[in-house]
């Protein structure tokens, strides 16, 4: 791992539009039956412009960003012996249907563990208003080329 990545800031990501479809599909998929995240009135008599996405959610704008940090030049991680080994999220607010967002990410630390290390980076997500609505925090276990 190349420890100089700490403290290394990506560019914003380009921004990403919340699709009504893409909230249904996902709640589906993680099993989250709640009507807030499927039914625009449900959602609405809970005081949201639109439907409600699961809180996970935020993990497909956070993608974006770990795909930069996966492509740099140099890093020292390999896909192919890197695992996502866990997964936090501090909201300000839920993401809702017809937000925009954007997330830029930073690598906040690199301990060794074995023959590899572990990597932590935050992804600050924030709207078209530039308001925080969510910090995805990612820990990537890498391990070294002999495991």
């Amino acid at each position: 791992m190349n420890p100089e990545l700490v403290g290394r800031e990506f560019p914003p990501t380009a921004p990403y539009l919340v699709g009504r479809e893409k909230v249904r599909e996902f709640a589906r998929a993680v099993l989250a039956t709640d009507p807030q995240h499927t039914d625009p009135d449900a959602a609405r008599a809970l005081g949201y412009a639109d439907i409600v996405a699961p809180p996970t959610f935020a993990m497909v704008v956070q993608d974006l960003t770990l795909q930069q940090l996966l492509a740099e030049p140099g890093s020292g991680i390999v896909l192919e012996r890197t695992v996502h080994a866990e997964q936090r999220f501090r909201y300000t607010r839920p993401i809702v249907a017809g937000d925009e967002l954007t997330g830029r990410l930073r690598v906040t630390g690199i301990r060794p563990f074995g023959k590899g290390a572990m990597v932590t980076s935050e992804a600050e997500i924030t709207d078209a208003a530039d308001a925080h609505v969510v910090t995805a925090t990612s820990v990537l276990l890498i391990g070294g080329e002999d495991q």
